[in-house]
């Protein structure tokens, strides 16, 4: 039976492991947005692709390098939160 808190625990349980999940790639672009802005503001270059195509090389490289990770992530949360609840056997 789904109770109000083994769904809440799930809930945020899950949300943690989205942001833990995202946070790499969120901050990468953050940076490469903030430095390749001040760039232009510092030199009047209003080019496009030049925000562009940085962050995307950025955000590129850190989700090959943390792929791993994410991948653990989101196994553990599977296999210690959402597979016992299917089968039955999880709750508070």
């Amino acid at each position: 039976m789904l109770t109000e808190g083994i769904f809440y625990d799930t809930l945020r349980q899950g949300i943690l492991a989205a942001i833990t999940m995202s946070l790499p790639i969120l901050i990468t672009a953050l940076v490469i947005g903030l430095t390749v802005g001040l760039f232009q503001a510092l030199t009047s270059i209003q080019e496009m692709s030049l925000t562009f195509v940085p962050k995307l090389t950025g955000i590129l490289v850190v989700f090959w390098l943390t792929m791993a990770t994410m991948t653990q992530t989101l196994v553990a949360f599977f296999t210690g939160h959402i597979i016992p609840l299917i089968q039955g056997t999880g709750g508070l």
